[in-house]
């Protein structure tokens, strides 16, 4: 998501200051505008989330019934 993210800010930055064509019924600068917001919220969400960083690591321990049996296994990037 993170990547998604930075994609649509430099996306939304093109639009907003380097392009400087009309075009009939939208307006450009709003569109590159609302990419940028759109790509920093996403990108706020990634960082909270540690997804950005590799922090999603999921860490799974289960012991059976006799009680001798351990099984654990790690998921993660």
């Amino acid at each position: 998501m993170g990547v998604l993210s930075l994609l649509l800010i430099a996306v939304g930055a093109v639009l907003t200051f380097a392009i400087e064509r009309e075009a009939d019924g939208v307006n450009i600068d709003t569109l590159g505008i609302i990419l940028m917001v759109v790509g920093a919220i996403g990108l706020a969400a990634s960082v909270l989330r540690g997804s950005m960083l590799g922090f999603n690591r999921t860490r799974e321990r289960r012991v059976s019934a006799d009680g001798r049996t351990v099984v654990e296994r790690e998921r993660g990037i």
